[in-house]
């Protein structure tokens, strides 16, 4: 049961944030920052991108991405087209490496420390859910903010 939730919210998630950076109609305003709003929404889509293909991925399902963490903040002006692209290809890994899991599955350690912690999948899973939709919320406001 959790496993078909995690698939549904994952994708359901991922196509919100295909969703998010196509309500951009200027690509300057998807790199923007001002004020107190640190990262741009360019840039909070990399993290996301690059977070679950890491975590999912990598560590479940030795896609042997490897990730560039800096460059998730750094990059900018990356055409909203490829950013798509991204969204996308992350939606396959994400659905793929979660139906490969077993039930059982999710109840070993997950294969990386979360800060010095070992954690099981299922709660690692959460976690990244969790963490995704906390950045999905910060680009939704920043969306609205400047546009």
């Amino acid at each position: 049961m959790l496993k078909e939730s995690l698939l549904e919210i994952f994708e359901r998630d991922l196509r919100k944030l295909s969703e998010e950076i196509n309500l951009y109609r200027d690509e300057t305003t998807l790199w923007m920052v001002e004020n107190s709003i640190n990262n741009s929404a360019g840039n909070i889509c990399l993290h996301l991108v690059g977070n679950l293909n890491h975590f999912i991925g990598a560590a479940l399902g030795n896609s042997g991405y490897i990730r560039d963490r800096d460059s998730e903040f750094s990059l900018k002006n990356i055409p909203k087209k490829e950013l798509i692209v991204d969204i996308e290809k992350t939606i396959v890994v994400v659905n793929k490496t979660l139906q490969s899991l077993s039930e059982n599955d999710f109840t070993k350690d997950f294969p990386l420390e979360k800060h010095g912690k070992i954690v099981k999948t299922d709660y690692m899973l959460l976690h990244l859910l969790t963490h995704f939709n906390y950045h999905l919320g910060q680009l939704n406001y920043h969306r609205r903010l400047l546009s």
